[in-house]
């Protein structure tokens, strides 16, 4: 097998040359006017604004920073300016049912000129009304009614009393009112002289009184029918001159709304409350008080009633409306009722019927953060509910979960016509999509932005026009061409792949920011490569401590790891960690024993619980590897145990599964491996090295350590070939391998890895099948030959025992011996 050569610098970094960049900075190219690298999502989002049916919302998922919150926005204002204005919407009293207001809805601007009108009504008539009742006029007649009323009762009363007379009776008046009793000389007569009449006489006068007494009833009767008809007659009459002042006005109002019947409707009960309620338009009066010469004034009347709370108002609304509810709490979304406390006394009416997000939003785009309406209780079925029924409801949600409930008001629900996006996560999505079948059924657009985009001429292009965005828009110091070609560099770095470009925009600025930053400081007139280099130094150093504190621990020896020598069994793996702001390489030692037994190869971490699930899995494949490579001629009878040195935390994943096949064949074979060199990689049970994930972190690492503990020029990285595309190292590595002090040697297949740190060859099996002498198979294989006959020999003695302790005992002493 031929032995792999380490990569020449120029596979280790993509560089972006300056001169495509025409330009001097970037104040001469124009603004990003268009969103790059998401196709996908782009014709996604289109799709779900342009389908009517209600249940296609859409659901826009992808990584942070991919700018899916801006790019949304942008899309659907652009769409909501070319669609119409859709209708303003008001609560209004309810005359029939107070505690559930009415919804009305008014073309745009209409609700607003309805609420004025209202106001202007109830002032108007607040002024005219008492204006009418204090008339001459008014008066006169007002005076004819009562007068003949008057004039009536004092007849029915005269009559009365005339009769009682003739019968020798009187119509006496006392506190508890009007009664007839017996007189004398026309004066009543005392108990005493009525007690010494005749008893004759007094049998005629009870007789009288009792029929006199029957006919008062019958004359106080008729008195309250005459004072009634009086009432209703100055009802009507009210009612009649408060019309001359009411009609017009509602007359004026009906006009302007007449082609709306739900309004005319409205206006027309409004007006028979007023007419119902005139004395709330009287001149007020003093009412005087039981206790010394104070008078107060009558209650000021309420007139709420007529008010138009409006809720939704388009007056100056252009296209349909967008709505982004940064804090979608079920209040904010669906509205609320609130209170207001007097005395220690909560209440309420329908002007206090507050507008949430859903209502701004009803005929035009409601933007949502989907982990938000996830952590607000109620809000998540209650936007699904609202989507089914296509109406939304003010509730008090709360009320069910109280001891005691309250009366509320029951505001009538107002129809809406809403399309729904929701940002988030992809995780999220899968989530709700699995668990939750209504969830399917209302979000039937999926709009997924990528991370990443191809890296062509095209989107550097455009990356320099985003820069240029960036720089005009935040007041930055503009960039030359080689500012902008690091930048594009970062770019590639974070896609982690030299043939792609990173489209978390998000980072991206902030690089752009910081460089701009460290630009000025240096009292620069435009940001060059040399700025950008500068602020990824200090981002490094700001957050790398928890990185410099390993690397200062293995140089110390704290953390054993060594980079010099060779050692048998023990070979130096790289894990990346990543605390959240910053992911970097950490080389662990990682070993292997090989003894006699049958217990197969130890997992220590799998033994103590430190191991996850797809490390247990390489851990199996690695034993199929061997079985498959040297169960050949005998089975494999053999202990091993593998294991991360100074390891106290759960290790997952499959990248060091090269590492620990190279340290157990190491172990087997006798062969000592080069400390120097360290190893990632994932393989299968054919030995193909298959790529692992933070292959320019793992190397870095490693590089960091070395220096740290000297730089030898024999030290390096073996990772997977198909992690070359991968390659963005930070130019400092690349120096040191363009100068022969580092080596990155990418492999296909696990023996060549082998092979680079043994510097033995590994061997193939010949036509014979042996493999060659000295070679590292043929040794390994002897070594597990041995490891298995040994362990049989040991075995059988244990065996002929039992099977001894189980024969008839014969009782011959020399078939005993024998």
């Amino acid at each position: 097998m031929a032995k792999k050569n380490p990569l020449p610098a120029e596979d280790l970094f993509w560089k972006c040359d300056p001169g495509k960049f025409t330009f001097k900075t970037t104040d001469e190219v124009p603004s990003l006017q268009e969103i790059i690298g998401q196709d996908r999502a782009l014709k996604s989002i289109e799709f779900g604004l342009g389908i009517t049916n209600n249940n296609y919302n859409i659901f826009v998922l992808g990584e942070s920073g991919t700018g899916k919150s801006t790019t949304v926005m942008d899309i659907v204002e652009k769409k909501a300016k070319e669609e119409p204005v859709p209708d303003d919407w008001c609560y209004v009293y309810n005359f029939s049912n107070p505690d559930a207001p009415k919804a009305l809805s008014l073309p745009p601007g209409r609700g607003a000129a309805l609420a004025v009108h209202l106001d202007d009504l109830v002032e108007s008539l607040r002024r005219d009304i008492p204006k009418v009742f204090e008339s001459r006029d008014y008066e006169k007649h007002r005076d004819e009614i009562l007068e003949g009323q008057q004039e009536r009762t004092r007849g029915l009363f005269f009559r009365l009393e005339q009769r009682a007379n003739e019968k020798g009776l009187l119509l006496k008046k006392s506190v508890s009112g009007l009664s007839v009793v017996p007189a004398r000389d026309g004066k009543a007569m005392s108990q005493a002289d009525f007690e010494s009449l005749p008893k004759e006489k007094k049998a005629r006068i009870e007789e009288d009184l009792a029929q006199m007494q029957e006919k008062l009833s019958d004359v106080i009767r008729d008195a309250r029918v005459i004072e009634k008809e009086t009432k209703e007659r100055i009802t009507a009459l009210d009612r009649e001159v408060v019309q001359y002042v009411v009609n017009p006005l509602i007359n004026e109002i009906l006009d302007e709304f007449k082609e709306f019947e739900s309004i005319v409707e409205y206006i027309n009960r409004v007006k028979e409350d007023i007419l119902e309620n005139i004395d709330d338009f009287r001149p007020k009066e003093e009412m005087p008080l039981a206790l010394g010469p104070l008078k107060l004034q009558r209650p000021e009347p309420s007139f709420e009633r007529y008010k138009v709370n409006l809720l939704v108002n388009h007056k100056d609304s252009v296209g349909a409306p967008v709505v982004f509810e940064t804090n979608p709490t079920y209040y904010n979304l669906f509205g609320r009722i609130e209170y207001r406390v007097q005395l220690g006394v909560a209440t309420t009416d329908f002007t206090m019927i507050k507008a949430g997000s859903i209502h701004r939003a009803n005929g035009g785009y409601l933007v949502v953060n989907a982990l938000d309406i996830l952590r607000n209780i109620f809000v998540y079925d209650s936007l699904k509910r609202m989507i089914k029924n296509r109406e939304v409801s003010m509730e008090d949600v709360w009320e069910q979960y109280r001891l005691v409930s309250s009366s509320t008001l029951k505001p009538a629900p107002i129809p809406v016509d809403i399309k729904l996006v929701v940002i988030g996560e992809p995780f999220i999505y899968y989530l709700l999509y699995n668990l939750d079948t209504e969830y399917r059924k209302l979000f039937k657009v999926k709009a997924d932005f990528d991370n990443v985009m191809p890296n062509d001429d095209n989107n550097i292009r455009k990356y320099s026009y985003f820069i240029a965005a960036r720089c005009r828009e935040e007041g930055l110091l503009p960039f030359d061409g080689t500012g902008v070609a690091r930048i594009v560099e970062l770019g590639c770095r974070l896609a982690g792949n030299k043939e792609k470009l990173s489209a978390r925009f998000n980072d991206i600025t902030n690089f752009v920011v910081e460089s701009s930053h460290w630009a000025r400081a240096a009292g620069a007139h435009a940001v060059t490569a040399e700025h950008v280099e500068k602020s990824l130094g200090e981002r490094t150093y700001r957050n790398s401590k928890i990185s410099d504190k390993l690397t200062e621990y293995i140089k110390e020896d704290t953390i054993m790891v060594d980079t010099d020598g060779k050692v048998e069994g023990q070979v130096n793996g790289i894990a990346v960690l990543d605390p959240g702001d910053y992911a970097f390489g950490k080389p662990s030692r990682v070993t292997a024993s090989t003894y006699m037994g049958d217990a197969g190869i130890v997992n220590i971490e799998r033994e103590v619980k430190l191991s996850g699930k797809i490390h247990n899995k390489a851990l199996m494949i690695l034993t199929n590897f061997l079985q498959r490579r040297f169960a050949h001629k005998f089975p494999l009878i053999f202990s091993a145990s593998v294991t991360f040195e100074q390891l106290y935390d759960e290790i997952e994943g499959d990248s060091a599964t090269c590492t620990e096949t190279y340290a157990l064949l190491s172990s087997l074979s006798g062969v000592a491996i080069d400390q120097g060199i360290a190893v990632t990689g994932s393989m299968n049970q054919k030995g193909e090295v298959q790529p692992i994930g933070g292959v320019n972190e793992k190397i870095e690492g490693f590089f960091e350590v070395c220096k740290a503990k000297g730089l030898t020029g024999r030290q390096g990285v073996i990772i997977p070939g198909r992690n070359v595309r991968n390659l963005m190292l930070k130019q400092e590595v690349v120096g040191a391998v363009r100068d022969g002090k580092f080596a990155i040697y990418p492999i296909d297949m696990v023996d060549e890895g082998l092979e680079i740190l043994a510097g033995v060859p590994v061997g193939e099996r010949g036509p014979d099948g042996e493999f060659p002498e000295g070679t590292i198979n043929r040794l390994a294989e002897e070594r597990l030959l041995s490891l298995s006959r040994t362990f049989k020999e040991f075995s059988r003695p244990a065996v002929q025992k039992k099977a001894a302790a189980k024969e008839p005992n014969s009782g011959n002493d020399s078939d005993k011996k024998n």
